[in-house]
């Protein structure tokens, strides 16, 4: 795979060959080609398959070196020294089952995602672009059908976070889940209140102000229509959580 397969874009909005590289080498990281301690290709054999100059591969290897993902040993090669998947996978392995949990999940989304859709709103490639209008459309396919439509509103937010070209972006919500999306009938905060077709509506039109935002390249409208969706879903949450405890049998008189 070359670089400039990736991209997609014209010459003068490319990034560092560089961060390309390292971008390339995480994605593999992550699905697991490499694990730790096993030794990367050689410099010449990067430099064939990535078809750049061995200057820009030392640079990319230097950036994961830094990053503390690779070492290098005298003699012998490059190592990986981080399980880098695994490590993020950790993150939502505890997620427990209570609607504070929900809460406390949304304010990491809303720490990763606020951001994700500005740089997707400046990054994103055509194809990229087209992959968050699918996800979109998808969901409202099945919202039609009266289907569940959790894996489209994932799907939706990890296009996006995939505009960023960043892949940490994407790692973190991989690691967050599915699980975190309130109209996607596995979630253990999913309720037959948050799984009505005019919540879920409510759910696409706030999506469609953040695509829109994304699509028109407003790094700023897009910022703020993510932070406006994530807020909403905490009100909800937090909306849930107050009548749960005004129901509690401590609150209940006999």
């Amino acid at each position: 795979m070359t670089i400039e397969a990736e991209t997609g874009r014209p010459a003068a909005r490319k990034p560092k060959l560089a961060a390309l590289v390292v971008s390339q080498l995480r994605k593999r990281f992550s699905a697991g080609e490499f694990a730790r301690g096993d030794k990367l290709p050689t410099e010449n054999q990067l430099t064939m398959e990535y078809q750049v100059s061995r200057t820009v591969i030392r640079e990319a290897i230097a950036t994961l070196a830094a990053d503390g993902l690779v070492e290098a040993r005298q003699g012998a090669g490059v190592f990986v020294i981080a399980n880098l998947s695994a490590a993020i996978r950790s993150i939502g392995s505890e997620t427990g089952s209570r609607i504070s949990d929900a809460i406390n999940v949304l304010e990491v989304r809303m720490g990763i995602e606020i951001e994700s859709a500005g740089l997707a709103a400046l990054r994103r490639t055509s194809s990229q672009d087209a992959a968050i209008h699918e996800a979109y459309h998808e969901f409202d396919r099945l919202l039609e059908l009266g289907l569940p439509t959790g894996k489209a509103d994932f799907s939706l937010h990890r296009a996006i976070a995939a505009g960023t070209n960043n892949p940490f972006y994407v790692q973190v919500l991989d690691a967050l889940g599915s699980r975190t999306i309130p109209c996607d009938i596995s979630s253990p905060w999913a309720t037959e209140g948050v799984l009505t077709r005019d919540y879920q509506a409510g759910l696409q039109a706030e999506h469609w102000q953040i695509i829109s935002a994304i699509s028109m390249g407003d790094a700023e409208t897009s910022r703020e229509a993510m932070r406006a969706h994530l807020s909403r879903s905490q009100e909800r949450y937090r909306a849930r959580l107050k009548a749960t405890r005004a129901v509690s049998p401590r609150n209940t008189q006999a």
